[in-house]
């Protein structure tokens, strides 16, 4: 039925056309068409109105079905720039982690070390013996990048010989100028009253002597009036004045030690010290071996070193030991044992009579003065007390007194 309930007309079917070389497509089928022959069946209803369809435009999708996908390739120039830029980048990154180390071998090897130390460039070492001498030494970080620095300066054919005193806190630059410019240079060195000759033996190495230098120095034979009275097996204690001394570089040990020898003998023969001693019924060994025990007893201020001169004088004169606890401790640490007031030893004034065999220490012009002129009075006994004050006492009923009183601590310990 159309649109409106109408019957239509029955159509004719129409003959197929042959599709030209195409696969024949079923015939349509004719269109029955019922006869109105019984009266009684009602028209069919129609078919709601059908609205004509909008053409709506499709986007057009490619089928790639079974098609495989190409990948898309980055053109070669900017495949190129990459790979340069990430060659440029590695190299930058070595040339600064070469120039970081570089710079790190150029640093001091000990900045916060400003301890001198003697260097000897002798004449014909080449920059390559220097680099390793200085190596060595301690001195450079790297013995091939301070050719390389001397190179890149063009100063590798002036290194000077000479004897330098160049410190770990300096940086290798600051060594090649020194070595360039190879000025003679100066250094002080001090040795303190009150110092053991191994005491003195340690200021001398570390300002830069070798061990075989020092102790050769120190067994060799000296000529001066210094030594008079000294036993010829006795080795140099108490003979190193304490003092500070200025010394050109290439100085040697024996002349240091000379220097000082030259020092004490000008405060001995300006104070008439041997004459002195002598009316005290001492050689000036045995007065120097008296000053050195003085010289350890006393405070740090030394102004009551009259007065201890004054308590052995009265000692010795009385035939009692001088009890010192200052000469066992002295022998007792030069041979390595424990410290015993009942050590075995001529060195042991408590258990000796007399001075002992030779000084303990190397005293200063204060203790040498105190032997020549003590004070006058009967003290036999002293003390240092807890408040490092000297405590003097003329008998044992008084010293146990000041012991009681000012030395709880100190004298425990000794």
């Amino acid at each position: 039925m159309d649109n409106f309930g109408r019957v239509p007309r029955p159509q004719q079917p129409q003959r197929p056309r042959p599709a030209p070389q195409a696969t024949p497509s079923p015939a349509p089928q004719p269109v029955s068409v019922r006869s109105p022959q019984n009266q009684n069946i009602s028209p069919q209803p129609s078919a709601p109105p059908q609205q004509p369809q909008q053409f709506q435009p499709q986007p057009l999708v490619a089928d790639t079905t079974g098609i495989k996908a190409k990948s898309v390739r980055k053109p070669r120039w900017k495949r190129n720039l990459w790979i340069i830029g990430t060659i440029i980048v590695v190299i930058a990154a070595l040339i600064a982690g070469v120039v970081v180390w570089y710079n790190l071998q150029l640093s001091a090897v000990k900045p916060g070390d400003k301890t001198k130390q003697l260097v000897k460039i002798e004449s014909g070492n080449t920059p390559t013996d220097i680099a390793n001498t200085l190596q060595k030494a301690g001195l450079v970080r790297n013995a091939d990048v301070f050719l390389w620095y001397t190179r890149m300066q063009n100063v590798q054919n002036k290194l000077q010989a000479g004897s330098y005193r160049l410190s770990p806190s300096e940086s290798t630059p600051q060594i090649v100028d020194h070595l360039v410019n190879g000025s003679v240079d100066t250094f002080s060195i001090t040795f303190l009253p009150g110092n053991t000759l191994a005491q003195n033996r340690k200021v001398l190495i570390d300002a830069g002597y070798s061990e075989n230098e020092v102790d050769a120095a120190l067994r060799a034979s000296y000529t001066s009036p210094l030594f008079d009275g000294k036993p010829a097996s006795a080795d140099l204690e108490g003979y190193i004045y304490g003092e500070t001394y200025a010394f050109n570089t290439d100085t040697s040990v024996e002349v240091v030690l000379e220097k000082t020898f030259e020092q004490y003998y000008s405060v001995i023969s300006e104070n008439n010290l041997a004459k002195k001693y002598s009316d005290k019924e001492l050689t000036l060994y045995q007065g120097i071996t008296l000053a050195s025990i003085i010289q350890r007893e006393a405070s740090p201020s030394g102004s009551d070193m009259p007065q201890i001169a004054e308590v052995f004088y009265n000692r010795l004169a009385a035939g009692m030991p001088l009890g010192s606890d200052v000469t066992y401790q002295y022998i007792a640490d030069k041979t390595g044992v424990p410290r015993d007031p009942n050590l075995d030893s001529p060195y042991n004034t408590r258990r000796y009579t007399g001075l002992p065999p030779g000084p303990i220490a190397t005293p200063g012009e204060k203790a040498l003065l105190a032997v020549a002129n003590p004070t006058s009075g009967d003290y036999l006994y002293f003390l240092s007390g807890d408040d490092n004050t000297t405590y003097f006492a003329r008998t044992n009923a008084e010293h146990e007194a000041n012991i009681k009183n000012h030395c709880q601590t100190k004298c425990q310990i000794l």
